[in-house]
């Protein structure tokens, strides 16, 4: 897949959809963008459904069980309004972040011009920089990013076989708590 880490043996490019097929290198490095902070988003979604069933750190509930964890933003939303205006400020400035560290400036093209889903594939709007490489958007405080290309290559394809199986499993847990209505712990420990 244009070189990018993520294959591995026995599958390799695993695509039975033919998500990839005919699509150039720029449009690979866009779906792996995707893939990146999906898996990255899932990664963290996932400790938080384990950590938030039983431990609720930045709300004070007191002994109020609040249920399952895919309801605990309804009940943040009942106690601390103000949580949810800036838990949203939070996303749009990670996004504003992310898209000025890897997207081309629309500069150049008017977006009035023209309904947006008319534009050509090589439109400015959707152009990750040709010297970006998706997920690195340069935030590494601890300094773990290797320097050594393929040691680099290693960790990206773990991570991204982390993120593949966390995105799997939110979509499990946010499907058996909405079916049954208990936490995941909750499930096994009954």
């Amino acid at each position: 897949m244009a070189g990018l880490p993520g294959a591995l043996a026995p599958m390799g490019n695993f695509d039975p959809a033919g998500f990839t097929e005919g699509k150039s290198v720029a449009e690979l490095k866009m779906l792996r963008e995707a893939e990146v902070t999906h898996g990255r988003v899932s990664m963290l979604a996932t400790i938080g459904f384990l950590v938030q069933e039983s431990f609720h750190p930045l709300f004070n509930l007191g002994d109020k069980s609040i249920g399952p964890a895919v309801r605990h933003l309804d009940e943040v939303r009942q106690t601390t309004p103000i949580f949810f205006e800036i838990l949203v400020l939070g996303i749009g400035f990670a996004e504003i972040s992310r898209s000025l560290a890897g997207w081309t400036s629309p500069s150049g093209s008017n977006p009035a011009d023209g309904p947006l889903a008319n534009l050509p594939e090589d439109t400015p709007f959707r152009r990750l920089e040709d010297s970006y490489y998706p997920g690195d958007i340069g935030f590494d405080p601890a300094g773990l990013k290797p320097t050594d290309p393929k040691e680099f290559a290693e960790i990206a394809t773990k991570e991204l076989q982390n993120g593949r199986l966390a995105m799997i499993a939110v979509a499990g847990f946010f499907l058996q708590e909405l079916v049954n209505g208990k936490g995941i712990i909750e499930n096994f420990s009954a």
